[in-house]
């Protein structure tokens, strides 16, 4: 549906930070692996400045301190960057302290980069839910904006099944809002369905895709759209010892990514979460006036 935006963001990762790989590698080892990041991010970049796309880019602390070249250069083609937290541990797995310590390490690690703090966040592995409800109120004092930690699906790692499946703005308890921006679902089958990116987008039928994503502009929702640089390697560093379904969840598919995200990015109006955000709070102060 040409004209209206969509949100499209990118959680910026090295390849073996993903759930899937989280007990086999602990940050101690992530220096001594074959890093990614760069190479495919750059791809990414220019795909995203060449359809004159702004995105918003997640960054762990992590890569921010390992690569400000990296973040640099993307926060410099008018790109926002976002915060993914510092290690990629799951919030819900945390107490507050620790979340709080990690983030503000991540914080930091953004700012050194690029002299500009974040005011986005999104949990690793879509990680907030109403099991820790301190955590919408632990990122308002850190100053954060909006969250897009919310995936309103039921998934055997992750998932708020039950939770909004659109914008929404979070009270908090001592005063102030933080808006809410929740992964990409569409309700069918009596359930919430994933079609907002990552491996649902790498794995299913662009035509599906493209169907979903206009029904939901159609209906006046945006698509928060996501993907990570590791996604569109054709070459990624093959691991032995995985299972069937961890070799589908981390190499299906990335051959042919880079070529469907061309397509929708030719079929779809995109925009970073910041600038959708002060759409949003315009369009609804005109409508409750």
């Amino acid at each position: 549906m040409a004209g209206f935006r969509n949100i499209f963001t990118v959680d910026l990762e090295e390849w073996f930070v993903v759930e899937i790989l989280s007990g086999r590698f602990s940050p101690d080892d992530w220096r001594s692996l074959e890093s990614t990041v760069i190479d495919n991010s750059l791809r990414l970049l220019e795909l995203l400045n060449k359809k004159n796309i702004s995105a918003t880019w997640y960054s762990l602390g992590w890569c921010a301190e390992q690569y400000p070249d990296l973040l640099q250069e993307i926060f410099q083609n008018g790109h926002e960057i976002g915060c993914h937290s510092y290690y990629h541990r799951r919030v819900d797995r945390l107490d507050r302290d620790t979340f709080r310590a990690d983030t503000e390490k991540a914080i930091n690690a953004i700012v050194k980069a690029i002299g500009n703090r974040p005011y986005g966040y999104r949990a690793p592995s879509w990680s907030i839910s109403p099991t820790i409800p301190w955590a919408f109120e632990l990122l308002g004092e850190l100053g954060f904006r909006y969250d897009s930690s919310v995936f309103p699906i039921k998934h055997d790692l992750y998932g708020w099944p039950q939770g909004p499946r659109h914008i929404f703005k979070v009270e908090l308890k001592r005063g102030g809002t933080l808006w809410e921006v929740p992964a990409t679902t569409f309700r069918m089958f009596g359930q919430n369905m994933p079609v907002g990116g990552g491996g649902y987008f790498r794995h299913s039928p662009y035509w599906y895709s493209r169907r979903i994503i206009k029904k939901l502009n159609e209906q006046g929702h945006p698509a928060v759209f996501y993907v990570h640089p590791w996604e569109i390697d054709p070459s990624p560093p093959h691991l032995n010892h995985l299972s069937a379904l961890q070799k589908f969840r981390s190499y299906s598919s990335t051959s042919i990514m880079e070529r469907k995200l061309e397509k929708l990015m030719d079929d779809f109006t995109f925009t970073n979460t910041a600038d959708y955000l002060n759409l949003f709070k315009k369009r609804r102060i005109g409508f409750e006036k």
